[in-house]
């Protein structure tokens, strides 16, 4: 599991996570949400250590990341950032291969290629493995990135917003392959997340955070509620049972005159 205990960032007067304690579950998906500016993707930053905690301290499955060497923490915890620039032209084979260094230490065995083709498989890559990576849609790349993490093969997965530049069918197409990898692999998956409907129907523990500290925790039934998502993003939003899951509908307020119509989560 990851133990997160007190955990804090500002920068100058704004505290952007503030003593977040929380202790995310092995195995399964724990999704994240909450409004801009709630600290999610603060928060994922330093539990993965690509970002310095002012204060508190993060364990998975007992290693203190602060005192871990970087290679023993690479081949536990994997991470897709929000925003990924590459400053060099790779093919998608290229990049899926980075996700072996941390076992490979840049010279990749049979075994590790093994990893990268089942990798772009699963990621319906195979076609698209030899192209370089500015030749590709954002979705393409998005689902790249993805597969580079996957490649990497740690018990712990975390995702910052892997549903960015998907479309519909590749963003439906992205959850069940994470809920796959939970189920048919033990992974163990945190994502952020925009889609509370995404996070509804596939996630076992839902945390939200607004204003930097956790609001609520706990499965999907019980945040994807009228009185707890009014709470959290501070918005009307009605609940409907739907194939079994809590789906919420977003409106304007609960008055005739002021309801409208609003864009989905993703529009």
């Amino acid at each position: 599991m990851i133990e997160i205990e007190n955990v804090s960032k500002a920068y100058g007067r704004s505290v952007v996570v503030d003593g977040v304690t929380l202790t995310l579950p092995s195995r399964g998906i724990t999704s994240i949400i909450g409004p801009n500016g709630a600290g999610k993707s603060t928060l994922l930053s330093m539990v993965s250590r690509l970002l310095p905690m002012d204060r508190g301290h993060v364990r998975v499955d007992g290693l203190d990341i602060a005192d871990a060497a970087s290679d023993v923490l690479a081949r536990r915890l994997s991470i897709l950032r929000q925003d990924n620039s590459i400053s060099v032209r790779l093919t998608v084979r290229e990049l899926v291969t980075f996700g072996r260094y941390p076992h490979s230490k840049g010279r990749p065995t049979a075994a590790d290629r093994e990893h990268v083709e089942r990798a772009l498989g699963y990621l319906g890559l195979d076609g698209l493995a030899d192209r370089f990576l500015d030749e590709l849609s954002g979705g393409q790349r998005q689902r790249a990135f993805v597969a580079m993490v996957l490649c990497q093969d740690t018990d712990y997965m975390l995702l910052d917003e892997p549903l960015n530049n998907l479309d519909m069918k590749h963003a439906v197409s992205m959850m069940q392959l994470l809920r796959g990898a939970a189920d048919e692999f033990g992974k163990t998956v945190v994502l952020v997340l925009h889609d509370i409907n995404f996070a509804s129907c596939y996630s076992d523990h839902i945390v939200a955070m607004r204003d930097g500290r956790v609001i609520h925790q706990g499965s999907p039934e019980a945040l994807i509620r009228p009185d707890v998502l009014a709470e959290i993003y501070d918005l009307d939003i009605a609940v409907e049972t739907i194939g079994g899951r809590p789906i919420g509908i977003y409106y304007l307020g609960s008055g005739s005159a002021r309801r409208q119509q609003m864009p989905g989560p993703n529009g």
